[in-house]
């Protein structure tokens, strides 16, 4: 059993594989965090000894126990306003206006299988595959309850969490603060890694040794955002990719987040992980329940590594779905960079038909087809085929490209409207914007109200005549802005503080309704490239445009960051035309490939335009990516160097059964009279042999990875690396 309670069902032990998460309600009925880390199959409540604090306020059934406070002690849900005054994971305004939340344990129950959340993305599980507990705490004073829910999925190493609100009064309460995570670490000297950066270069890794006072990693721009990720490790002062402790916590979420933690004067570590407290509230009316967005947690001992190894596992096959969750995903070509709004059908059907000759799977069609759209102050929202682009409208293009041999894919940005537009003027109320305040645009766009159900049927009916219209097999849907000026006239004023989440669940509603409509459509997320690279997004995309970034040598560094939570298999990744369009930078067309392979890989550019030694380069990449593909797709990855400082960017993708390893990479520079490179593999098994394609040489894999491999001697800069092995 993957849980366990013991002593009359008030302490209860979640176990995985390798690690052990340990809750308790004390005498007080206070549930208490005893524990998350290594199995130790004992109750490790013994560690949790605290004196007397000063300025540490007691609970009133505490009596002369001044060494019991709820600021000391390690809590398994904070709430605001009864003593702890660290950060806090709950606060709730009574009808009497106060505030303070004071939850005591009133219960249990254990499910088989992994709980769902309604209208929310969360991992879902076999019912042999999972467990769920589920806690109850009740407030001492208010008719609130809360739920705690776990999901412990054993054989991966993964633990799930999320909170559901209930008012049982007859008064509404209003959610002030709902964090999904509140997890409390009494032990260990930890850093914290977050993933931050901006628009063309993100997820970007940064390590820092927890201070003490409350640190930060969040959004506020209503998307998950090019700025920081919802995702965080915390991690032992020694721990590296393949030793020392760290927790990893990813919150499967699309809108505005917060990660917070705090190192307290206990050296105590508290991690809240949700909603964005400053950009939420909630009436939580009578006999409502109010369900926070689920956290993946998972815990290793043994380095980075293996936590990547993990949520790779989980999202690959207990978040993403659909007929692609495992199969192979076309190589395509996308026209953006080729022709951005310049475009008509021949030249169109031009790219596909030499795209079709060199190995390409599908012609995808971007931006600029429909509407009144030449540029990007006009035509969002007007989604029907613009005729004078496409002579005969968009069956006749895509039974054209289908003649080819190719499948065709179309581009989306539905949550955007454009002023100058059919839809603004016939619906400007749509578009979110504060009376009697000029809205602020971006990319001279505003957003419309997905919190309105009739914004959301407008868009799944015109979408759904579009993809019904002809044989669409792909779907890339863009959102290009970050989203302010927040204001409904659909909600009365005092749910104002709804919205941004409200806007989520509208946005989740509208792609599981035409995800499911057509379940054979590939849908792809993107928002200015990765803005919103989520699991949320993964949910019902099961792949995410990576950057707009297309530089291969700066991709390295984008992509390295993104590997820590997501795996190789979500991340969109193309090759493009040099000089590079996001920074002028020329590098070889082979590392653009290679580069472009750690993803769903495909083309960004006119093949037409490429010399006849590069249409013979782009067949052979494209032999080898359909040759390696479920490699790269579904075996372990390893991240062999660091590009933020070494000389080099290399990774691996290593079969299940160890035999088969692909090394993929680039050499940034090329120095004179310089000894050969090497990196040491990961993954094999010592006493196997193993030989690189084109080399008679045998080698144990204890060799490798002891000793390492030489890597090519390079010759220019941006050296690409491509060492396929196989055991014999």
């Amino acid at each position: 059993m993957a849980i366990r309670v013991t002593e009359q069902g008030r302490n209860f032990y979640l176990e995985t594989l390798h690690s052990m998460y340990q809750i308790k309600a004390d005498e007080y009925g206070v549930l208490k965090h005893i524990w998350y880390g290594s199995r130790t199959e004992c109750d490790m409540e013994y560690l949790l000894d605290y004196p007397d604090v000063g300025f540490s306020g007691n609970i009133y059934e505490a009596e002369s126990k001044r060494e019991y406070s709820l600021d000391t002690m390690p809590l398994e849900y904070s709430c605001k306003g009864i003593g702890d005054y660290r950060i806090s994971a709950a606060a709730i305004t009574h009808p009497n206006g106060s505030d303070a939340l004071d939850l005591r344990f009133d219960g249990y129950e254990i499910k088989k299988g992994k709980y769902a959340i309604s209208g929310l993305p969360a991992v879902y599980a076999d019912e042999d595959e999972a467990e769920t507990l589920e806690i109850y705490l009740k407030d001492t004073s208010s008719d609130i309850r809360v739920i705690l829910k776990y999901g412990v999925l054993e054989k991966k190493d993964i633990i799930t969490r999320s909170a559901v609100f209930c008012n049982m009064g007859d008064a509404p309460s209003k959610i002030t603060k709902a964090f999904s995570l509140c997890l409390d670490i009494p032990h260990g000297d930890w850093d914290w890694v977050h993933f931050h950066g901006r628009h063309t270069m993100e997820r970007l890794v940064e390590r820092r040794k927890l201070f003490h006072g409350v640190q930060e990693s969040s959004s506020n721009r209503g998307t998950s955002s090019h700025q920081q990720n919802p995702s965080v490790l915390l991690c032992s002062n020694d721990c590296t990719e393949t030793s020392g402790e760290c927790i990893g916590a990813l919150l499967v979420y699309s809108g505005s987040f917060q990660t917070k933690i705090e190192l307290t004067q206990l050296n105590q570590v508290r991690m809240l992980m949700g909603i964005n407290s400053e950009c939420f509230s909630w009436e939580l009316k009578p006999n409502e329940k109010f369900s926070t967005p689920e956290v993946i947690l998972s815990y290793s001992d043994s380095g980075m590594e293996t936590l990547s190894h993990n949520f790779h596992n989980v999202i690959r096959n207990n978040i993403c779905r659909g007929e692609y969750k495992q199969s192979e995903r076309p190589v395509l070509i996308n026209n953006w960079e080729a022709t951005y709004f310049d475009f008509n059908e021949e030249r169109l059907e031009n790219i596909a038909k030499e795209a079709s000759k060199l190995g390409v799977d599908m012609f995808v069609m971007d931006d600029g087809w429909f509407g009144k759209r030449d540029s990007d102050t006009s035509g969002l929202g007007d989604w029907f085929v613009n005729e004078e682009k496409l002579k005969g409208g968009l069956n006749i293009l895509v039974e054209k490209v289908k003649s080819y041999g190719m499948k065709f894919g179309i581009w989306f940005e539905p949550e955007m409207v454009s002023e100058d537009s059919e839809l603004y003027r016939t619906h400007p109320e749509w578009a979110i914007q504060i009376p009697n305040r000029k809205p602020t645009r971006s990319r001279y766009q505003l957003v419309l109200d997905m919190t309105r159900q009739d914004v959301r049927d407008y868009l799944f009916k015109v979408i759904s005549d579009v993809l019904s219209s002809a044989d669409i097999s792909y779907v890339k849907w863009d959102m290009n802005r970050s989203i302010c000026d927040w204001y409904s006239a659909e909600l009365p004023v005092e749910n104002m503080g709804e919205m941004q989440h409200r806007y989520v669940l509208g946005l989740y509603e509208l792609l599981d309704r035409l995800t499911s409509e057509f379940p054979h459509i590939l849908f792809e997320g993107c928002s200015g490239g990765g803005g919103r690279f989520d699991a949320g997004i993964l949910y019902y995309c099961p792949q995410i445009w990576c950057s707009d970034d297309t530089d291969a040598y700066e991709r390295t560094k984008i992509q390295y960051g993104t590997s820590f939570f997501y795996p190789i298999s979500t991340i969109g990744s193309h090759v493009s035309i040099v000089p590079n369009h996001q920074t002028g930078r020329i590098t070889p067309f082979e590392t653009r490939a290679v580069t472009a392979m750690s993803g769903s890989f495909g083309y960004e550019l006119d093949l037409n335009t490429l010399s006849e030694e590069e249409k013979n380069a782009v067949v052979e990449q494209n032999k080898r990516f359909k040759k390696y593909g479920p490699l790269i797709h579904n075996g372990r990855y390893y991240r062999l160097s660091n590009p933020m400082t070494d000389k080099f960017a290399i990774w691996s993708f290593v079969s299940e059964n160890s035999g088969e390893v692909l090394v993929h990479g680039m050499i940034f520079r090329t120095e004179p009279n310089m000894t050969r490179y090497s990196v040491k593999l990961r993954g094999l098994i010592s006493d196997k042999k193993y030989v690189v394609d084109g080399d008679n040489t045998i080698y144990t894999g204890k060799a490798l990875m002891e000793g390492g491999i030489l890597l090519p001697k390079p010759w220019g800069d941006f050296f690409p690396i491509e060492l396929h092995l196989k055991a014999v």
